[in-house]
């Protein structure tokens, strides 16, 4: 392994609307890259979308020069939109996602009672990783790792000494993502902490995410020792027993996410949109009482 797929560059833009960070990871200017996480913009109020958070990651790919090869997603996101469909027709490359997605259309299928072409075979995707399948992105080599419990559909990508673990985890004074939506599960999530902990302690980890307490800056870069010593959820010394309670406990009061509704929708369907109707409009469904 060369010293630069060792250790790959790696540019986090934040969208300070949904508290994401969208990731590009690649070897130098002139190299090939993945998008990781995109971010397309969202008003709940007028249901309108707009590309400003992408237009900042096209605006970074160009002026590196920089050539897309993947569009990645962690998991179907509950808390923005994707901006994966957009992005692949400005800059190309091909979209994936972890293979359970299946499971996370099944579900959201029935939930939303989506048209019956809806398919769930992940066929909106141009690829489903499966577990610690290889991911090339030029000279660049990583790989899928699955982490379940936020979602049954989680995995983090690895890319020489940096790991992108979704919601996971957040930064060490955050803690751990929620286990409540359909298909979460605490103890499965506290497993997928422990597997992306025992990775060497100098990994640099990288949030989907982040939510600063106290008026702290926002960051969003952190690494295994750090996880390890003061991660307010899975420091090193907590059970199972202990997160799988603090985890149940937390999560029966949180409300839902703002964008839970659309968004699931949307990345679903990596980012496309649902088909527009006989009046040329594309509508996104509100459940009542379901979630």
């Amino acid at each position: 392994m060369t010293t630069s797929s060792a250790k790959p560059q790696v540019h986090g833009i934040f969208d300070p609307a949904t508290w994401t960070v969208t990731y590009v990871v690649h070897q130098g200017p002139g190299t090939a890259c993945a998008i990781i996480d995109s971010v397309l913009d969202y008003d709940p109020k007028s249901g309108r979308t707009r590309h400003t958070s992408a237009a900042k990651v096209i605006d970074y790919v160009r002026s590196n020069r920089l050539q897309v090869q993947w569009i990645l997603e962690t998991h179907a996101h509950a808390d923005h939109l994707t901006a994966a469909s957009y992005l692949k027709a400005q800059l190309g490359g091909k979209t994936a996602i972890g293979s359970h997605i299946t499971t996370v259309q099944q579900v959201f299928k029935g939930i939303f009672n989506l048209e019956p072409g809806f398919a769930v075979d992940g066929s909106q995707f141009d690829h489903l990783f499966a577990e610690d399948e290889e991911i090339k992105v030029g000279e660049l080599s990583g790989k899928t790792l699955y982490v379940p419990g936020h979602t049954p559909a989680c995995v983090a990508y690895q890319f020489g000494d940096a790991v992108f673990v979704g919601d996971t985890l957040f930064m060490p004074d955050v803690g751990t993502a929620r286990c409540d939506f359909p298909g979460g599960d605490a103890k499965a999530l506290y497993a997928s902490t422990r597997k992306l902990l025992s990775l060497p302690a100098d990994t640099r980890l990288f949030m989907c995410h982040d939510y600063p307490p106290n008026g702290r800056e926002v960051s969003f870069e952190s690494t295994v020792a750090e996880q390890r010593a003061r991660n307010i959820h899975v420091h090193d010394g907590i059970t199972e027993a202990q997160f799988v309670e603090m985890r149940t406990r937390r999560d029966a009061g949180l409300e839902m996410p703002v964008l839970i509704l659309p968004a699931v929708q949307i990345n679903i369907r990596a980012g496309e949109m649902p088909p527009k109707e006989a009046n040329g409009v594309a509508y996104a469904k509100i459940p009542l009482n379901a979630l």
